[in-house]
Formats: C-alpha cells, structure tokens, sequence
C-alpha cells in the first residue's frame, strides 16, 4: 500500500528543504508527497514545488489544510507530518505492519534541544498516548482512508485536532503505538521557555478537557496572532 504523506505549512522557508528532502526516498517508491500551504508570505511553495508531488494552498489552520491535502490524496494510507518532524527509517514498512491489526496510529516522539528535561517531555508523552490512546500531531499520525473518511476527517477547529481526531478515531481501536521514533524540533520549547511551555500545554489541555472552546484557547496558544 503506498502512503500520502500530507505535510501542512506557513511561512517554514529556511527550513522546508530540510523538511521535504528526507522524503524524497518515499517518493522514489512510489509514495506521495503534498505540501499544503497556508498562505505564507515568504517563498515556501515555490522552495517546496521541486521537492513534493503537489503543492496545494487551503485555508490558514492545520485541520484545514490536512484536510485539503487528504482530500487530493490518492491511496489507502494518510501521513500526517509537521515541517518540524523527520520520520525514521523504514516508515512505509512500519505503518503497513501496524495497519494490518489497526486502523490508525502514530509513532514514539523523540524532541530534539539543548534541554535534558525534553527528553523527559518526550518519554512522558508517549507514556501517556499510550495510556490514553491520545496522539498529538508531532507523534505523526496516521490513518487508513477509510478509517479517516468515516470520521469526517480533523474536526473544523484551530487548535487541540489532533485530539479530537484521535477521540473520533478510537471508535476504530486504540492506536497503534510503535516504538519507533520520530524526531521533532523542540523550538518552540526552548523559545518560550520549557517550563513555562509545560505549564501553558497543561492547562491548555485541562481547560480544553472541561469544555472551553478551542477558539477561545488559540489567542493563548499563538499570542500576538
């Protein structure tokens, strides 16, 4: 089964060749690469065209644009990839294994940075998907189509889809956890601080899990939006 690897992005024009050239061994085995882009103001789709099967534009919002690039998406198999993340090696064996007993899943996080306590992060977070059947966007969810297409895709909201998809997914089954890792850029972490980032991600999810509004939580996930 061959994989559509959806990658949505904004403005990630000093890094979208890094991003994109890991997978051009995919594409070479026949995989497919969309980059979906929503609406940046620097040269990221015209970097990116040489390096993708298609690069496509949707609306600002990662659920959005995921959905866009599902929606031209061919293939059984959906990958959804943060610019910030590399996936290891022998992706499309490991995700066709997993799908054999499973209807979606997501990978082991491993956060790059200076920072011993992002590995400490990381190990919690896969701890808990584990215990909760949870996946977060930089665990690199996948998703059968079929699986995908019944549950109307990533909810119409800007924050916490990933998971609300997983919510909707787990009607399907747990996910399937695999021990191997992807690698995500722990930028954000170290800008805004780590601790302070921590705080900020517990309290999004606690209020989040009581019923606030994702759109009400965006303004403190994105200040200055």
């Amino acid at each position: 089964m061959k994989l559509a690897i959806v990658v949505p992005v904004l403005n990630e024009a000093p890094g979208i060749a890094a991003a994109l050239t890991p997978l051009q061994s995919l594409r070479r085995a026949g995989h497919t690469v969309i980059m979906v882009d929503g609406g940046s103001s620097d040269a990221t789709p015209t970097l990116a065209a040489p390096l993708a099967d298609r690069v496509i534009a949707a609306p600002r919002g990662r659920a959005h644009q995921m959905n866009a690039g599902a929606a031209s998406a061919g293939g059984d198999i959906l990958l959804f990839l943060h610019a910030d993340t590399r996936l290891p090696e022998n992706v499309s064996e490991a995700i066709t294994s997993a799908l054999g007993g499973h209807a979606w899943g997501r990978f082991d996080v491993r956060i790059t940075g200076r920072p011993f306590l992002l590995r400490v992060i990381a190990a919690l977070m896969n701890l808990r998907s584990r215990l909760t059947g949870i996946a977060t966007g930089d665990q690199a969810i996948f998703v059968t189509r079929a699986a995908f297409d019944a549950v109307g895709g990533y909810p119409d909201q800007p924050l916490m889809e990933d998971i609300e998809l997983s919510k909707r997914l787990k009607c399907f089954g747990p996910p399937a956890c695999l021990d191997a890792r992807v690698t995500t850029s722990g930028r954000r972490w170290e800008q805004h601080g780590v601790w302070r980032t921590i705080l900020l991600m517990w309290r999004l999810r606690f209020d989040y899990w009581r019923g606030v509004p994702a759109a009400r939580l965006t303004a403190r996930y994105y200040p200055g939006a």
